[in-house]
């Protein structure tokens, strides 16, 4: 869809740019990131090295026993075409004590165990390498909620939050990301054969032309119709980005002094 259409060597120089500067603002000069040989982790580290440099990236595996050996494979091969700094952390005895805990989990909440102990694993691999966190979310995942609180969602900042999935796709060709890594289907590895896709009941590519068209032109939902959605897709897509919205806020403060340390704050 042509709206989805973006400058790819601009938007490629503002997002290094963003990465020096935000870094440089902090105090910091490395960055951490779990690869997971999907799209999105791999167009974070490309920028990440094109930004500070390779020595100044560690990318780290986070496989669990449930994970698919194609993705650390594939992660492999993202941090040799890189030449980055990789580590590997298995997260599988981290979550098998979870389990020892709560025997009764859904297939659901053992995923977010799982999102969550891989950020726990990046986290203090950050206070180690005195280094932050970069998260890997892009904007259509975020908005459709697709993600974890503290698991995932969390990090010290994003540089793809406002790229749609199909924007990656276009910026990881322009940066030279690996055919087999931008035509993979999108997952989250958490168990075999799961897909973020199947378990949402759309594309990111039907989804990403509604919400570019509701989010970025303010359509309203006649105009949607008349773009040719469907009743129902615009209302499961809706209803999706609004029932999402408190993991894309802050923790609500009550405003009981004149000023709040969350928006308020000076």
């Amino acid at each position: 869809m042509e709206r989805l259409k973006i400058d790819v060597g601009q938007v490629r120089r503002i997002l290094v740019d963003f990465i020096n500067g935000y870094t440089e603002k902090h105090g910091f000069s490395r960055i951490v990131l779990g690869l997971s040989g999907g799209l999105d982790s791999s167009v974070s580290a490309w920028l990440g090295v094109e930004a500070l440099g390779r020595e100044q990236v560690l990318g780290v595996f986070l496989p669990h026993k449930l994970s698919s050996p194609e993705s650390l494979k594939d992660a492999e091969l993202v941090a040799s075409e890189l030449g980055i700094t990789s580590r590997l952390i298995d997260i599988t005895p981290f979550v098998d004590a979870y389990e020892k805990t709560f025997p009764q989990m859904s297939e659901l909440q053992l995923g977010n165990v799982m999102a969550r102990c891989r950020m726990i694993a990046l986290y203090q691999t950050s206070a180690e390498k005195n280094a932050l966190v970069m998260g890997t979310s892009n904007r259509s995942e975020i908005l459709l909620g697709y993600g974890t609180l503290f698991g995932d969602l969390a990090c010290a900042f994003n540089p793809l939050g406002s790229l749609y999935k199909t924007q990656v796709r276009a910026l990881a060709e322009e940066l030279g990301v690996p055919e087999k890594i931008r035509k993979k289907t999108p997952s989250a590895d958490l168990w075999e054969g799961q897909s973020d896709e199947d378990e949402m009941g759309l594309t990111y590519a039907e989804a990403d032309r509604l919400l570019v068209r509701w989010q970025d032109d303010g359509c309203n939902r006649d105009e949607l119709i008349t773009d040719g959605f469907s009743e129902e897709f615009i209302d499961k897509v809706m209803k999706r980005v609004d029932s999402q919205q408190f993991k894309r806020n802050l923790p609500p403060i009550p405003e009981i002094s004149n000023f709040t340390t969350g928006s308020d704050f000076h």
